[in-house]
């Protein structure tokens, strides 16, 4: 059964489903393969392992937050699925699970906190099995610009307009921003072949709450919008976020 998600009734489920539809799609594939060792590095609160546990994958969590296991493992059991979870981060990962552990490593909205994206990267290398797949989710530094922008906030566009080497900076308060030449560069050092690259919100972030709420099949055909720029180049310096899938 595919991960694919659809619009739900409520508001917030249906903004949600546009925001994630196209990362939900790439994994499609990926997780149709049997029965996969997967790993969730900073998965919190479960809300993408237990979903991917349900497909019948044997699921790891590592999040440093003990709060946010506990909560995970509310979950697992409310729907009736086990996922293994552990607290830690990156830099323990070779005690938590060691080498070669994982078919299949999700790193969404990691990167953009810690100290050093590129050993970040190598630690990941090293917990993924031979053909492995990396799924790594990235804020991407241009559309938060035309954000700031968009919200009255002019200076703070210009500097981020004038930020250059966010890669090597350390992470401000809303997190570290890469361009997708800066992912790539970090994933061939780090031994990744880059497969698929996906645009991630690009319409969703910008388009009015209330429009969703009131217009009725807008939250669908805004879904359907998402994934039909997704892998179209110029698209990508508009979205909120990077989907890169790397072997």
């Amino acid at each position: 059964m595919p991960v694919t998600e659809r619009p739900g009734d409520r508001p917030s489920e249906r903004r949600g489903a546009a925001r994630t539809a196209v990362v939900w799609g790439a994994l499609d594939p990926v997780l149709a393969d049997g029965s996969l060792d997967v790993l969730d590095i900073g998965g919190g609160t479960g809300g993408l392992a237990v979903r991917v546990a349900e497909l019948g994958h044997r699921v790891t969590v590592v999040d440093p937050s003990p709060d946010a296991l506990a909560a995970l493992d509310r979950r697992a059991r409310e729907v009736g699925v086990q996922v293994a979870s552990h607290q830690g981060d990156l830099s323990t990962l070779d005690e938590v699970v060691g080498p070669d552990a994982a078919d299949v490593v999700l790193c969404h909205g990691v990167l953009e906190v810690v100290a050093d994206p590129a050993t970040a990267l190598r630690a990941l290398r090293a917990v993924l099995r031979p053909g492995g797949t990396l799924s790594l989710l990235v804020a991407q530094r241009h559309a938060a610009v035309v954000a700031r922008a968009m919200a009255g906030h002019f200076q703070q566009a210009l500097a981020l307009l004038e930020e250059t080497g966010g890669t090597a900076q350390a992470p401000g308060r809303s997190g570290r921003r890469f361009t997708r030449s800066e992912i790539g560069d970090l994933l061939a050092a780090a031994d990744f072949e880059v497969g698929t690259v996906h645009a991630v919100r690009v319409f969703a972030d910008l388009v009015p709450g209330s429009l969703l709420d009131s217009e009725p099949g807008a939250a669908a055909a805004l879904v359907e919008l998402e994934r039909a720029v997704a892998d179209r180049p110029e698209y990508l310096p508009l979205a909120t976020q990077l989907h890169l899938l790397a072997r």
